[in-house]
């Protein structure tokens, strides 16, 4: 491995442990595994609708005839 760590860095390193705990790391990414694609396919999606909209524009001549 490397050098010791000695007392100190030992001290330390034990100290630190919780930070690695798999309850800590990446829990949002487990816990929502579709999410990001989700995401970007809804973006995609809006985009779309917005292009589609503008090439389209409905016409504002008469909303509603009695």
């Amino acid at each position: 491995m490397g050098k010791a760590l000695g007392p100190t860095g030992e001290f330390f390193r034990r100290r630190d442990e919780w930070r690695k705990h798999p309850m800590l790391t990446n829990q949002f990414r487990h816990a929502t595994p579709g999410l990001g694609i989700a995401v970007v396919a809804f973006g995609i999606y809006v985009a779309g609708e917005i292009a589609y909209n503008k090439i389209y524009a409905p016409s504002h001549a008469s909303p509603r005839s009695h």
